[in-house]
């Protein structure tokens, strides 16, 4: 490990690496050329290796500490780093979770200069949102033709309340005059979609509220965290700040995050939130099924590629 570079270290492209952690109640450190995770037992403590390399974000929750020789060492692999609450939600009341990106290696230009292209004109900006929003049904409705353990659970995409909801908000986003205009019209679509898997899991009454304490509340909360560290580290890696979004960033601050973690959200996050709250799961195993499905569904491949297209027309 000690002869590994840090172009080494960054020899798999990001939209490839396997791994995202959460880690709570644990000290991340640096030991014999590894990063490495210490949990401390009533006997004994334990380390748990944390593969750079192949990992894309790490999430810090509470409890947790990093050394500045790890931060170093992480840095160099291109792995971002996020500061959160418990179960991944805001740091501090008011705060989002807080980034912080390795400083080691200069950035792509060419993707912000895109960017920035359009993103000063009120109607190009609308034009990219209403994109991403086609990109989002159009995704949704591949995962959920071809997720054989969704369909066991009852979600399948042509079945009549779901159909009418994407097919409602698909006519809406072309007809949008303004961006407040698509994010009410995603906000109802998100609603029905909520009633669609309550429906099916029998999750009663079921109302979303980010503060309340119930399981599938929770799990979206922690689930829509996940999804923002492979939105950060997407625009990370390809070189455009938070702050330049098309959707949320009268409401959010840094909400390009939000905007790009949107195209996945709903569905992955979304379903599973209420499979594993009906089967009573823990947020351990809520976590790993979600992450596992990012991975099958090749999540960050497809947000690359849908900022990338974005970012490109606009140096047209």
């Amino acid at each position: 490990m000690d002869d590994l570079s840090p172009s080494n270290l960054k020899a798999i492209l990001h939209s490839k690496r396997a791994n995202v952690y959460y880690l709570e109640h644990c000290r991340v450190m640096q030991k014999d050329g590894r990063v490495l995770y210490l949990t401390e037992g009533k006997n004994e403590n334990h380390y748990w290796n944390i593969p750079i390399a192949n990992t894309t974000v790490i999430l810090l929750g509470t409890g947790t500490s990093i050394t500045q020789a790890a931060m170093r060492m992480i840095a160099s692999a291109g792995v971002l780093v996020g500061f959160c609450g418990g179960g991944g939600t805001p740091l501090f009341t008011g705060t989002e979770i807080e980034w912080m990106t390795p400083q080691s290696e200069y950035r792509p230009t060419e993707y912000v200069q895109g960017w920035l292209g359009f993103w000063f004109d009120a109607q190009k900006r609308l034009a990219v949102a209403q994109s991403f929003q086609h990109a989002r049904i159009d995704y949704l409705k591949s995962i959920w033709t071809k997720d054989r353990d969704l369909q066991a659970e009852g979600f399948y995409v042509d079945d009549a309340d779901i159909t009418t909801a994407l097919s409602r908000f698909k006519h809406q986003i072309d007809q949008s005059a303004k961006v407040g205009d698509l994010l009410n019209d995603e906000m109802v679509l998100t609603k029905q979609l909520y009633k669609a898997a309550a429906t099916r899991c029998k999750v009663s009454d079921f109302v979303r509220d980010r503060d309340a304490t119930d399981v599938a509340n929770g799990f979206l909360n922690h689930g829509n965290y996940l999804a923002y560290g492979l939105a950060a580290t997407t625009l990370w890696v390809l070189g455009i700040p938070h702050g330049f979004a098309v959707m949320h960033g009268k409401t959010r601050r840094g909400a390009l995050v939000f905007d790009v973690a949107d195209l996945i959200k709903d569905t992955i996050v979304l379903p599973w939130a209420f499979i594993c709250a009906k089967e009573k799961a823990s947020e351990q195993e809520f976590r790993q099924q979600v992450l596992q499905k990012f991975t099958d569904h090749k999540a960050l491949d497809f947000m690359f590629e849908q900022v990338k297209a974005q970012a490109l027309t606009g140096r047209n």
